[in-house]
């Protein structure tokens, strides 16, 4: 009897182990996506982008958040960088004058060490040409634990609709 009731209690004691280790890989993605966020529009100024030694500071940290193998693709002309390397290259040259981003409705599952997630995006943006757009989007995310840490290891934007802000997205594509 004393040896089922110690089976018991080692499942009891391995599932919650197992259900506080799923908790804190979610909290950690949670941090990492808003690092990211808040790193990509930290790039900016509302008069355009940083200086270029700032840029490259903050390409450098974004590039952190990533693993080794990682993609990132951001569609259309946003291209696709594969590696950490790559990505930070593609993070040291904005592609806009401005832009503030939102991630909401996050959908994170967490299955060991690897991790799912979709994000809703929502961007206020100036072009280089100043055009001031609103983005949505979704992001899919795959997330791996490496070292002791959550990191990206595939980004991918699924873009829905680029709409001129004073026009609203019932403007879009007109």
């Amino acid at each position: 009897m004393a040896a089922e009731s110690e089976s018991s209690s080692d499942e009891r004691l391995s599932a919650l182990e197992s259900r506080v280790a799923e908790m804190e890989g979610y909290r950690a993605i949670l941090d990492l996506k808003s690092r990211y966020g808040t790193l990509a529009d930290a790039r900016y100024t509302r008069k355009g982008p940083k200086p270029q030694p700032k840029i490259d500071a903050i390409a450098d940290e974004m590039a952190a958040l990533f693993t080794e193998d990682a993609v990132w693709e951001g569609g259309g002309s946003l291209g696709t960088a594969t590696g950490r390397e790559e990505i930070r290259e593609r993070f040291c040259s904005p592609t806009l004058q401005y832009s503030w981003h939102f991630f909401v409705k996050p959908a994170v599952r967490v299955e060991g060490l690897n991790a799912f997630g979709t994000w809703d995006v929502l961007a206020m943006m100036t072009t280089k040409e100043e055009r001031a757009l609103w983005m949505v989007g979704v992001e899919h995310d795959e997330y791996r634990f490496e070292d002791g840490a959550w990191l990206h290891s595939k980004m991918r934007l699924d873009s829905q609709l680029m709409a001129p802000y004073d026009r609203g997205w019932s403007g879009a594509g007109r």
